[in-house]
């Protein structure tokens, strides 16, 4: 769901990529592999990589009619067998706790010359995201009271600052997408894939349902559909850091 709308940072991060004829490409966390397969067609001459967590997701991936090899790994886990020309990871790395110091053990595996290139949501204080903790403390805090997943992201200076700082020329911005979605309850669904994960996976399946219905009252206050469609504000932060 959302195919277009979810997929369109992916596109406007590597639009910012300046290499050439890169010989050895990675994608971190590369879910169903559909994107990954399109760097096959940016760089025909690229062994191109691409790796997930989610054994799942790896298995879909590979049913794609693709030069692009797939791997199940972990971010944190996962080291190649050679300097990398461009390192991509779309989406990922706010899953991460830990990224801050992955980027600097990602910048020491870049070639001479290479790219490491991501974005990750910037939009935690957004509605979308404050009535789900609203919703925890309050009608829901006998279950999810003590949930609190702290802005798990920085901002594009720190970014900047810290890449700077590993010897890459970096190139950091920030977008806000403001998708039109269909149908109702579109801002619930959207998040149901995304950040209602770590708090569906706590509830029992009937908990799910009725936790989804107070949300929905409160999503639908705060992004009201139009005869058009329901207007989503998404703010994206985008990285592409040369070494």
């Amino acid at each position: 769901m959302y195919a277009d709308e979810r997929s369109r940072p992916f596109f406007d991060l590597i639009a910012r990529i300046r290499a050439d004829s890169p010989e050895y490409v990675v994608d971190a966390g590369c879910g169903t592999g559909e994107l990954t397969a399109g760097l096959a067609g940016r760089w025909p001459k690229a062994t191109i990589e691409g790796f997930d967590s989610s054994p799942a997701m790896i298995a879909k991936a590979r049913e794609l009619d693709t030069r692009v090899t797939f791997s199940v790994s972990d971010v944190m886990l996962w080291h190649p067998d050679r300097p990398i020309d461009v390192l991509v990871s779309n989406a990922v790395l706010q899953w991460v706790p830990e990224h801050r110091q992955l980027l600097d053990r990602w910048a020491d595996l870049l070639a001479d010359g290479g790219t490491l290139a991501f974005q990750v949501p910037g939009n935690f204080d957004a509605p979308s995201h404050t009535l789900v903790r609203q919703l925890c403390r309050t009608t829901w805090a006998d279950r999810l009271g003590d949930f609190d997943r702290p802005w798990p992201v920085a901002e594009p200076v720190a970014y900047l600052d810290q890449l700077s700082a590993a010897g890459c020329v970096v190139d950091t911005w920030e977008t806000t997408y403001v998708h039109v979605l269909p149908g109702e309850d579109a801002v619930l669904k959207w998040i149901s894939g995304t950040a209602l994960r770590p708090i569906l996976d706590r509830l029992e399946e009937d908990e799910r349902t009725r936790f989804k219905a107070d949300l929905a009252v409160l999503l639908d206050e705060a992004y009201p559909r139009r005869p058009y469609g329901t207007a989503f504000p998404f703010r994206r932060i985008f990285v592409v850091a040369q070494k």
